[in-house]
């Protein structure tokens, strides 16, 4: 007898309290100054239906926001990623590409691609550093993660189903500007050590690494993903140290305590990697003399 009522009570538990199944992701932080508060929330650029529904305190900090500050929001108009493309990701008509370059260096990237199921002439007139990104996020949806099912993207339905205004940090053209400063020869050089990480499967090994540790949210595991990207001296691991993250986080922090001066039980939901290292934005929040506090 005692079985069944202990299986009905379980049941009943589980239906009034569905959130509490949602477990700790990332890297989550309290932000104090000014009188206000704001909950600063490490995300993915990709993902897996298990990571939702995200835990009580992020969803419902998103549901009570003032405010969801995201580093660009992909609900918007599209066409800002059509306009942005244009302008810094393809090759200027007749320009060659890939095609052009040494024949052992072509057949390599047209491995990558076909193993990856793209078709080269696809990508013909893709910058080195685009089709180095395609073949990044090929990498990802091998392993099942899904850019519909990104963070960010999930973060932005909440907020608007609870009618939350959603701000963006930058702007997706700012953001692809980046990756066109990088010189022809870099770029080449980038696409080159991207397929050279392939080949070896140290791609998927970092991919792995730093999803398993943002999905359980383990601060060591971050932290050795924040060591491993200031120890890289090629020519990718100095552009995502230097541009990505050293030269973006300064402003994005500068943004975030402007933000919490005006508004208060704000949200702001950037790339994890922006939250760890030594010159994160937390630490950067911190030294203009925020109160910072890491939740988990």
């Amino acid at each position: 007898m005692r079985r069944p009522i202990i299986v009905v009570f379980l049941s009943l538990l589980m239906l009034a309290l569905p959130a509490a199944w949602g477990a700790e992701r990332g890297a989550l932080f309290k932000i104090s100054g000014s009188g206000h508060t704001m909950h600063l929330f490490g995300t993915m650029h990709v993902g897996l239906p298990e990571f939702y529904p995200l835990e009580p305190r992020i969803a419902t900090a998103v549901k009570d926001a003032s405010a969801l500050a995201l580093e660009v929001d992909l609900l918007q108009d599209p066409a800002k990623l059509g306009a942005a493309m244009q302008a810094h990701a393809l090759l200027a008509p007749g320009k060659p590409g890939f095609q052009d370059r040494s024949p052992a260096f072509r057949k390599r990237v047209e491995q990558a691609l076909k193993k990856a199921k793209i078709d080269p002439a696809a990508v013909a007139r893709f910058k080195p550093w685009l089709v180095a990104t395609t073949l990044t996020l090929a990498e990802y949806a091998a392993e099942g993660y899904q850019a519909e099912l990104a963070v960010d993207i999930k973060l932005a339905q909440m907020a608007r189903a609870s009618k939350v205004p959603v701000i963006e940090l930058e702007s997706i053209s700012a953001q692809f500007a980046m990756f066109d400063r990088l010189g022809a020869e870099e770029q080449w050089k980038f696409l080159e050590e991207s397929v050279d990480m392939m080949e070896s499967g140290k791609q998927r090994a970092e991919m792995r690494q730093i999803v398993d540790a943002w999905g359980s949210a383990d601060k060591a595991g971050l932290d050795a993903v924040a060591a491993k990207v200031e120890s890289d001296t090629s020519v990718s691991g100095k552009f995502m140290q230097k541009i990505l993250l050293d030269e973006r986080n300064g402003p994005l922090a500068d943004k975030l305590a402007a933000l919490l001066v005006k508004q208060d039980k704000s949200v702001a939901a950037i790339g994890v990697l922006h939250l760890i290292g030594k010159n994160s934005v937390p630490a950067l929040l911190r030294a203009r003399g925020l109160k910072v506090e890491r939740v988990y």
